[in-house]
């Protein structure tokens, strides 16, 4: 598999579980598609921990890469990016954002969608596939599973193209 979108394809949205090298396969596809980086982040440095986190990630990128913090307002921050290559890290980060903040999630994932519709330039889309372990012992938990899954499918319909990563390995869904 090249590291690379195909001709003809303008988004990638590469699922997968918990440390399965998700990031790692979006950030190669995305540098090896020529051109500006934008790293689109939506995660918040609520604790230690994530800030660790973080950190470890802005170090995987090089000086070629400029940041977009949009914990929120991810539409947006894609159309303002212009023809630059993004890479938006992480939809499930930015679904818990929507949830926390009580925001109109549907109304959000409506607007993301006609941001990949409108997009000319390579735009490559992390999330986590959440719904494949237990079912969450309560209801918040399980509404944010539940609407993680949704955000998903929306975003697979409209990307061009889907990759499963397990393990490090990718699968070609579409």
């Amino acid at each position: 598999m090249t590291a690379r979108l195909e001709a003809g394809e303008r988004s990638l949205l590469v699922l997968g579980g918990a440390r399965s090298g998700k990031s790692r396969h979006a950030q190669a596809i995305a540098e090896g598609s020529g051109g500006e980086l934008v790293f689109v982040a939506t995660a918040q440095a609520f604790d230690d921990e994530m800030r660790e986190r973080i950190a470890r990630h802005q170090a995987d990128r090089d000086g070629r890469w400029r940041t977009i913090e949009a914990p929120i307002a991810l539409a947006e921050a894609i159309e303002a990016s212009g023809d630059a290559v993004v890479l938006v890290d992480c939809l499930t980060l930015w679904t818990s954002n929507l949830l926390l903040a009580e925001a109109d999630w549907e109304a959000a994932l409506a607007g993301l969608a006609r941001a990949i519709a409108a997009r000319r330039a390579p735009l490559v889309l992390v999330a986590n596939e959440v719904g494949l372990g237990i079912v969450p012992d309560n209801a918040l938990a399980r509404r944010f599973r539940d609407m993680a899954g949704i955000v998903n499918q929306r975003v697979a319909a409209a990307a061009d193209r889907v990759h499963f990563l397990a393990a490090g390995l990718p699968l070609v869904l579409k």
